[in-house]
């Protein structure tokens, strides 16, 4: 059996700290003044149980603020309902993606979805002018930017019925305006594709998409027009979901007999105007999609199968890393608005996962540079960052020894021209060191300019979000 060498990062946390000023290798750009806010687990273990799954770990905050050169840094444990009952209780309480919370057969009868969790460490976004962390259930979380702290369950006044979402809600800068998805499974299944102004807390439902099994699907793509929703053949067995007890994921069925089936939905009516269907494969994370001569241009990251999810679990990251996928192929699909067939290519022969851009530049529009992290060899989990040009099909690699970096946040310098003028944002865990640094490159060159020194290490994270200012009056201000 291989020891994984990246182990540390699937370790708890034991330390909620502040620091003021963190030691620096290099220079932090004179402009960069705004802080990076993050999510993902903070420990994988309650009491004497042990969660399954990379995606099932209890959140945990981080924050690095940017002011006159210098680097600040706070982290803190998310308070969700889930994580104060399995502090109090010593065990965990509400099921997780890979993870269930053991209920009995009569509770689940007696409550068929029972007590999603509010466990909120996939993503930050802002909702109604306030901070949260957020996953797939619809339950955000809000968090004071300042300490940290946690404040309350985020409420809708709105009755936009589903159980499940997606961490990735899409920002229409035109319009001022959040588009995103619900997944609902009473009394019948379906999509509810919804709009929300940017300082409100209500969702208006757009439309409501019938589907007989629901894809799991993470994200999703929009476009000037469009919502786009791509089905992949990974399919929720709704009764086994209410009845079995079996860890969420493990309701979806891969089908391989089925096609991928792209639903083009328009963002006036919610009406499917366009469908087209694609050869089987499955994709965490949507790039960005646009118009353009009669074509929705899709860029994912696609997996030939869902094979993926099952190598994201603990067993398999640490035991067996010979096995783990850790990242897949860069498409770009073409999406004819008069046929039923989408095409792809391959944009990159490096492996690509947790792809960022310069959202509020490039999103909705054709653009020409995707940041991600990739994998070197096999077994060695993540451990580079990869800028790809997509226009003139280059790649850009940053790797250093021993060290396992995180998604690479692109934050666009003031006044650029340039769509890749400014830094990217990439926390890295050393594992020679046994601790995390933030690591800051310049994103034209590729060159580091500077790491940011913690004195213990974070476990490995999933998403964040920089923002100019943590007290933001507008939307510009947050670099997803």
């Amino acid at each position: 059996m291989a020891i994984a060498p990246y182990q540390l990062g699937f370790s708890a946390a034991h330390q909620e700290g502040e620091f003021n000023a963190l030691p620096i290798q290099g220079t932090i750009p004179s402009w960069l003044r705004g802080s990076l806010i993050r999510t993902g687990p903070g420990t994988l273990e309650v009491g004497q149980q042990s969660y399954h799954h990379w995606f099932d770990g209890l959140a945990m905050l981080r924050k690095f603020s940017f002011e006159d050169g210098r680097v600040s840094f706070a982290n803190r444990f998310l308070e969700s309902q889930a994580y104060r009952e399995a502090k109090s209780k010593g065990k965990i309480s509400r099921g997780e993606f890979g993870t269930t919370a053991r209920h009995s057969f009569l509770e689940r009868l007696t409550d068929p979805l029972p007590r999603l969790t509010d466990n909120a460490t996939v993503n930050i976004t802002m909702q109604g002018d306030r901070f949260v962390s957020v996953t797939e259930s619809p339950f955000p979380i809000i968090f004071d930017p300042q300490s940290l702290n946690t404040i309350d369950q985020f409420h809708y006044h709105d009755h936009v019925p589903g159980q499940i979402t997606t961490a990735h809600p899409h920002f229409d800068y035109r319009e001022n305006a959040v588009y995103s998805y619900l997944v609902n499974l009473i009394p019948r299944c379906s999509y509810s594709i919804y709009r929300m102004d940017a300082h409100s807390n209500e969702r208006t439902l757009i439309g409501s998409i019938p589907v007989k099994q629901p894809a799991y699907m993470h994200t999703f793509s929009m476009t000037e027009h469009y919502i786009i929703l791509s089905e992949y053949p990974l399919k929720l067995n709704r009764l086994s979901l209410m009845l079995s007890g079996k860890p969420y994921i493990e309701n979806y069925q891969w089908k391989s007999d089925k096609q991928t089936r792209f639903l083009i939905i328009s963002k006036e009516t919610g009406e499917v105007v366009h469908s087209a269907e694609s050869e089987p494969f499955f994709s965490f994370h949507h790039v960005n999609a646009f118009e353009q001569n009669g074509e929705v241009v899709v860029d994912l990251i696609a997996y030939s199968d869902s094979a993926v999810i099952q190598s994201l679990y603990l067993e398999s990251l640490l035991e067996h890393p010979e096995q783990v996928i850790a990242a897949g192929e860069l498409r770009r699909y073409r999406i004819p608005l008069n046929e039923a067939i989408a095409h792809f290519e391959v944009l990159t022969s490096e492996p690509v996962e947790l792809p960022r851009i310069n959202y509020q530049r490039c999103n909705t529009r054709p653009y020409q540079f995707v940041y991600g992290v990739g994998s070197s060899r096999s077994g060695n989990f993540i451990d580079q960052l990869v800028k790809v040009d997509i226009q003139n099909r280059t790649t850009q690699i940053w790797r250093s020894p021993d060290c396992y970096p995180g998604e690479p946040v692109f934050v666009a310098a003031p006044n650029t021209t340039s769509e890749d003028e400014g830094v990217i944002l990439s926390v890295v865990l050393n594992a020679q060191t046994q601790n995390s640094f933030l690591l800051v490159l310049d994103a034209q060159s590729w060159n580091e300019l500077a790491r940011v020194e913690l004195p213990y290490h974070l476990p490995f994270d999933f998403h964040g979000q920089y923002f100019d200012a943590i007290v933001p009056t507008e939307r510009t201000q947050l670099h997803r």
